[in-house]
């Protein structure tokens, strides 16, 4: 029998049926908005709503006594920000500004249609996500020289077209199943998608938003009241790193700024990858940084590292790591005394 880890207690109840998932408690708080409207109109009234929302999700109890609003609700509201942001896309920080819904396409090459490459009972994640009904999106807004699944990463147009109606019905037959969750992998540049599954989506079931964590501010905040659980890579340790491997500007700054508004609205299971050569620029600040800002988190130092992709034109990542790098690594966390750690 698995323990449970120390802070992923909310996260335990949602996945026994105790406890509604974020995305229900948003569709019980009722809303009127004119879709139309303004946008800075639309953040307003989210901002209202989002009020109403923590206090009914300090006072909710179990499942049974949720019930959905008669009109529209925070969830809807939340689908047509989202809609409009699609018009000029900011949802990752790169924020491209351009009209997804004409076909134009910014960093990560998706239109407005989502499409995903594979969906299954993923039995190869965190031992407190497994079997976790795992959907993998095409189309990144990184572009990290050694990713393991660049042939999807790079081809946002291979796929299947994201029905909404009907994807939320194959989460609640995976549900039905045996699933513990829904992990949506890559979900950023789909989050108008994402959201609108949920919309349709009955079951009460976590959601993880498996993520790099280099989204908007106005995404982190669309997210809350959504995501139960961030599972979130925290790659570097410094901005010249991440734009060396992953072309990602202002690394830092952003994915600091998500980690800390993921730990305010949420729950954290933060993934660090160990690179090679990579222990004291980016390893040793991820973890100090971890244990001074946000402590509170499920912390899996991963060292499956491998020079897939382009890594071969970096000499110094085309190599697996040393047993010495993980020892080093190890010691790192240990040190700086984690309270929640999965080596």
């Amino acid at each position: 029998m698995i323990s449970r880890p120390l802070y992923l207690q909310r996260y335990y109840r949602v996945m026994g049926d105790e406890l509604p998932a974020q995305f229900l408690v948003s569709r019980s708080v009722g809303v009127c908005f004119d879709k139309e409207a303004p946008l800075d109109e639309l953040w307003g009234i989210h901002e209202d709503a989002m009020e109403r929302f923590r206090d009914k999700l300090g006072n909710t109890g179990s499942v049974d006594e949720l019930t959905f609003c008669d009109g529209t609700s925070l969830l809807d509201l939340k689908v047509a920000i989202a809609d409009r942001i699609l018009t000029e896309c900011h949802f990752c920080e790169r924020r491209c500004g351009i009209n997804r819904r004409k076909k134009e396409t910014g960093y990560c090459g998706i239109e407005a249609i989502s499409r995903y490459s594979a969906e299954f009972m993923h039995h190869g994640e965190e031992p407190e996500l497994v079997p976790s009904h795992t959907i993998f999106f095409t189309g990144c807004n990184f572009s990290c020289v050694y990713c393991q699944n660049w042939e999807i990463s790079t081809s946002p147009g291979m796929g299947h077209p994201v029905l909404p109606g009907e994807l939320a019905r194959t989460i609640t037959l995976r549900r039905a199943y045996g699933s513990r969750n829904v992990n949506f992998v890559t979900p950023t540049p789909h989050t108008h998608v994402i959201l609108k599954v949920l919309n349709a989506l009955n079951k009460n079931v976590p959601v993880v938003w498996n993520s790099n964590m280099y989204y908007s501010q106005e995404v982190a905040r669309l997210l809350e009241g959504i995501v139960d659980v961030y599972l979130g890579d925290f790659r570097y340790g410094n901005d010249e790193c991440a734009m060396r491997y992953s072309n990602a500007p202002d690394y830092m700054k952003t994915v600091t700024r998500n980690f800390r508004t993921a730990y305010e609205s949420g729950e954290i299971l933060l993934r660090h990858l160990v690179l090679p050569n990579h222990i004291e620029c980016c390893t040793r600040p991820i973890v100090l940084w971890t244990k001074e800002n946000i402590p509170k988190v499920r912390f899996n130092l991963m060292f499956q590292y491998a020079p897939h992709y382009r890594a071969f034109e970096f000499t110094e990542i085309n190599r697996r790591l040393t047993q010495d790098e993980c020892q080093k690594a190890i010691a790192i966390v240990k040190e700086a005394g984690l309270p929640d750690v999965l080596l």
